[in-house]
């Protein structure tokens, strides 16, 4: 699809399917097209959820599709479209917007992923999968020049706007190897450990993770789901607007978490 080719939500979503390798995940969720506004394309609103925050800011911007890292569908939840999730879906549909969501693909894509925007801005270099056995790793491994852990910390906090939760039992680890996987991806930590690396980074942290951390040696950095994963989306519209044409506007709504 070029610059030319009229944008319908159809062949928008059949591009970043290509582009992402959508069709090799098996996800939570369905990647691609979810509300199908079945209206012409120009504008674009990129952020990481479909909230309903997002999508007002849509309508005020006067997008025709929405594009993010968490839209709907997830398995397990309930399937009635009733209360907030109602709404949101007539959000969509009487404003016109379609809704373009990619979960895991948007983690694993080399150049454009969540995890390769972060390690790109924290310095890192990736140099493999945190396992190695999968064909699209959403989780990596990376070096970077020896660094002090409480500086790292320091790093994090310039790049993303926001102090991570830092968790160690040695103060004054110097870090080479880190592994990383954005989101809710805390538990990863044991395999960070397993293959050697001296920190972690992720989105969240559960009760469980200080005890992993400080028992394994290795140092935790929950750096925010939110925080991790607007790289992603992000780099993803930018690669819209170049290729495509497109108007693209990133929205970050506020999340602490």
């Amino acid at each position: 699809m070029s610059k030319n080719t009229p944008i319908t939500p159809t062949n928008l979503a059949k591009f970043c399917d290509e582009y992402l390798q959508a069709s090799e995940f098996n996800d939570y969720c369905p990647n691609g097209l979810q509300v199908d506004a079945d209206t012409p394309i120009s504008k674009v609103v990129t952020g990481v959820t479909a909230c309903q925050a997002l999508m007002d800011k849509a309508i005020e911007l006067n997008a025709q599709a929405i594009l993010v890292h968490h839209g709907y569908f997830w398995k397990g939840e309930p399937a009635p479209l009733v209360g907030m999730k109602g709404k949101r879906i007539r959000t969509l549909l009487q404003h016109n917007i379609s809704l373009i969501a990619y979960h895991l693909p948007l983690d694993a894509h080399p150049v454009i992923g969540n995890n390769a925007v972060l390690a790109d801005e924290l310095g890192l270099t990736i140099t493999g999968a945190l396992y190695p056995h999968e064909k699209h790793p959403v989780g990596n491994v990376a070096t970077c020049p020896p660094t002090a852990s409480a500086d790292f910390a320091k790093k994090i906090e310039q790049v993303l706007g926001r102090m991570p939760l830092h968790i160690s039992d040695d103060p004054n680890r110097t870090l080479t190897k880190i592994a990383l996987c954005t989101g809710g991806a805390q538990d990863m930590i044991t395999q960070a450990h397993a293959i050697g690396c001296q920190a972690f980074i992720s989105g969240e942290a559960s009760e469980r993770t200080t005890h992993l951390a400080r028992e394994m040696g290795v140092d935790y950095f929950g750096a925010g789901h939110h925080a991790t994963e607007r790289g992603g989306v992000k780099a993803l519209g930018e690669h819209l607007a170049d290729v495509l044409g497109l108007d693209v506007v990133f929205v970050d709504i506020d999340n602490p978490v």
